[in-house]
């Protein structure tokens, strides 16, 4: 996408982290959808958070819409493109990957650290009512996926044939953590925290240590 061209002056310098004005209207507009709410967030407020005029915000984004799905595609592609590459890794010796659970205490570590370190916390506009349309079909076909390797990685995890799927309990609890940095209750161990306690109601909890040094180890290697 260019960058807005002759006619589309700045009111201001830029004051907003981000290398290109579409950088600077994203992070304007996520501070505002989650301090201000979606639906009472103009474009022109985004603009004037900026410094920039209504109209060049239109030469980056046609709709406020379209700015919001860029936010929520953000917010989970890094778990999943990680979620993805762990998901492919071949099969090996389990001493060398590690024991039952280490590549869903991975990706629960790695996907929750992305959401308790993003700058603003956008996963509490994941159940807007705008969001549920087919016009975020793309962010909620990626979560939708991310949710699926969770599950995957935690095949054959439950504590009992009857008790919850491993991996989809882990993939709650991660997600959890969006609401507990709502309240201010999320410190640098929550996302290692969350990827325990799922693996520990998965009945592993003996195994964490060695769990904990695997799951390391992948994301040293694949992050």
């Amino acid at each position: 996408m260019t960058s807005a061209g002759p006619g589309r002056p700045r009111h201001q310098q830029p004051s907003r982290p981000g290398a290109t004005a579409r950088e600077e209207i994203l992070d304007a507009a996520a501070e505002l959808f989650t301090t201000q709410g979606f639906a009472s967030t103009s474009t022109r407020s985004i603009a004037d958070a900026v410094g920039i005029r209504q109209s060049s915000l239109y030469h980056h984004f046609k709709t406020k819409d379209d700015i919001l799905e860029d936010l929520l595609e953000g917010t989970v592609s890094g778990g999943l493109t990680f979620a993805r590459a762990v998901a492919a890794l071949p099969a090996g010796p389990l001493e060398a990957e590690g024991p039952a659970g280490s590549r869903l205490h991975a990706v629960a570590v790695y996907d929750g650290t992305q959401l308790c370190n993003a700058r603003w916390n956008l996963g509490v506009l994941y159940h807007l009512p705008e969001v549920r349309s087919t016009r975020f079909a793309r962010f909620l076909n990626d979560r939708q996926e991310l949710r699926h390797l969770y599950g995957e990685l935690g095949g054959g995890l439950s504590a009992t044939a009857a008790g919850p799927d491993g991996g989809d309990l882990t993939f709650r609890l991660v997600e959890s953590l969006i609401y507990l940095r709502a309240d201010g209750a999320v410190g640098p161990e929550s996302p290692l925290q969350a990827a325990d306690a799922g693996l520990i109601l998965c009945g592993l909890g003996r195994e964490l240590p060695a769990i904990r040094a695997a799951s390391r180890s992948l994301i040293d290697r694949l992050a």
